[in-house]
């Protein structure tokens, strides 16, 4: 039988080990970055004169969709806060200048500058000390579809599950502001709800909730990503879908999974070139979004345009979906970032904040609302975009910096 030799240390050799282990490790301590900051947004006041490109865009563009934001606005008490911890000040702060918003002539850019110039004052946003952020685009998608179950369409569009619990929490505590949860009680608990995977193998079926069948799983897992789409039908009529709830899921890029089996580069994902992989792919292209654990419910829209979190029509090119943790809907934010399809020149122009996304998280993190058609669909598929923008606030307004 072997025997190994049992090795002795003295209380002194011990002590001399801990002490150059603990050295070690305070190196590599002192080596280590500091954590990031608690994200925090930061406004800085300056001139309109500071704003690039402010003379330049058509401003009264922007006026339809602020009117929009200004009726909601109208509805609330005076007193009632705008945005989180009041960042935006009272709803009286607002209601001078939305009635002299009425007042702008219809296209009139020089009257709608003068506006903004007289009512507002303009504030560079940053997260703490950090300007730059990113700024995507979304679109409406188009599809096909059809009102009654078909072997061409085998693609079920769900409406809200009656049982689906949706939770703010921050009605709860002001540190969880923006924060949501979602799911159905059981046995007097919350308890999360199917994830993607499951609700595709059929978690779902046969319990009424089919609100259209369409024709394809790709374009119908985009649907869900950009949250509102208008659908054709066989006899040539056409309705617009738009979200009407989620599952509660934490959203998943899967360009990022991409990325990771080196399928694509990082400069290289758009939604053109992931579409074109899941094509490619198809035996898998399912497992590959089922990555995604979100999943979005719809239901049918009337009226214009697809709805925002503000419960208002979005415009094209004008409105922006922001963090709302940390922006509140309803103000005008002036863009300066890159354009999507012309690294070489600005994207400057004057949007309003009307909805947000679970991929849209940060005080400067944006998300250009496009429009539909083939040309919204280029911009938004690869606009990843550096950028900074800055938050227009009535002058009665003085937000803590």
């Amino acid at each position: 039988m072997l025997s190994h030799p049992v090795v002795r240390l003295s209380a002194a050799a011990v002590l001399a080990a801990a002490f150059l282990i603990g050295c070690e490790r305070k190196e590599e301590e002192a080596k280590a970055p500091p954590p990031p900051p608690p994200e925090k947004l930061v406004l800085t006041p300056v001139a309109f004169t500071a704003l690039p490109g402010w003379s330049a865009d058509r401003v009264a563009e922007a006026v339809p969709a602020f009117q929009r934001s200004c009726a909601k606005v109208k509805a609330l008490a005076a007193d009632r806060s705008i945005g989180p911890d009041g960042v935006g000040g009272k709803a009286a702060d607002w209601q001078g200048p939305c009635a002299e918003l009425a007042k702008l002539p219809p296209g009139d850019d020089m009257a709608a500058r003068a506006y903004f110039e007289t009512w507002f004052t303009p504030y560079a946003a940053a997260n703490n000390a950090e300007r730059r952020g990113l700024f995507t685009g979304y679109y409406e998608v188009e599809l096909k579809g059809s009102r009654t179950p078909d072997p061409a369409f085998p693609v079920p569009l769900y409406k809200r599950p009656a049982d689906l619990v949706m939770v703010d929490l921050g009605e709860f505590a002001d540190r969880w502001r923006g924060e949501r949860i979602a799911g159905r009680v059981t046995a007097g608990r919350l308890k999360p709800f199917e994830d993607r995977a499951a609700i595709e193998a059929g978690a779902l079926s046969g319990k009424g909730l089919e609100l259209i069948w369409l024709q394809d799983p790709i374009a119908t897992f985009f649907l869900h990503i950009q949250g509102s789409g208008r659908v054709s039908f066989p006899d040539g009529t056409e309705t617009r879908v738009g979200y009407a709830a989620q599952n509660g899921h934490k959203y998943v890029a899967i360009g990022r999974e991409l990325i990771d089996r080196g399928a694509l580069k990082r400069e290289e994902v758009s939604l053109q070139t992931i579409r074109a992989w899941l094509q490619a792919n198809p035996g898998e292209a399912a497992a590959l979004m089922n990555k995604n654990p979100s999943y979005v419910f719809f239901q049918e829209l009337k009226g214009e345009g697809p709805n925002g979190a503000q419960n208002v029509a979005l415009t094209p090119g004008r409105s922006l979906a922001v963090d709302s943790k940390f922006l509140p809907y309803g103000v005008p934010v002036w863009l300066d970032a890159e354009d999507p399809l012309d690294a070489q020149t600005r994207l400057r122009r004057l949007l309003i904040a009307q909805d947000t996304g679970g991929a849209i998280r940060g005080p400067v993190r944006g998300d250009v609302f496009w429009g539909h058609g083939p040309e919204a669909e280029a911009k938004a598929g690869v606009m990843k975009s550096a950028g900074e923008y800055y938050v227009l606030l009535p002058k009665t307004v003085a937000p803590a910096s």
